[in-house]
């Protein structure tokens, strides 16, 4: 990865007992991402997560029992492929519709790397 690349960022909550179901329709969506240009797709699994007292990753995802953090990242050679990936992923036939998550609570976003070292 390089400072041109472009990332998208996503942080969701998971039913623990989902973890199959959500790698099975990220593989797909990763396939997808991939076909549409994206450099790389990670998709990482909670482990050490804490609770803060302001501010945390489970709070942001309003995280309920049983669930799970998932965060992942899909990595662009630069914006407007993205641009244009991502349209063309959201658009394309073949990308999962029922997600393992819940939408509503899915964070995600666009970033311009600063440094990758």
């Amino acid at each position: 990865m390089n400072r041109q690349n472009y990332v998208d960022g996503f942080l969701c909550p998971v039913k623990a007992h989902d973890r199959e179901r959500y790698l099975a329709v990220a593989t797909a969506a990763a396939g997808l991402f991939r076909k549409h240009g994206a450099l790389s797709v990670v998709e990482c699994w909670g482990d050490d997560v804490p609770e803060g007292q302001l501010t945390s990753m489970p709070m942001a995802v309003k995280l309920e029992q049983g669930e799970v953090v998932v965060f992942s990242w899909v990595v662009w050679p630069d914006k407007a492929v993205r641009d244009r990936g991502m349209q063309a992923v959201m658009d394309d036939p073949a990308m999962p519709k029922d997600m393992p998550f819940d939408g509503k609570r899915l964070i995600y976003g666009g970033f311009q790397p600063m440094l990758v070292a």
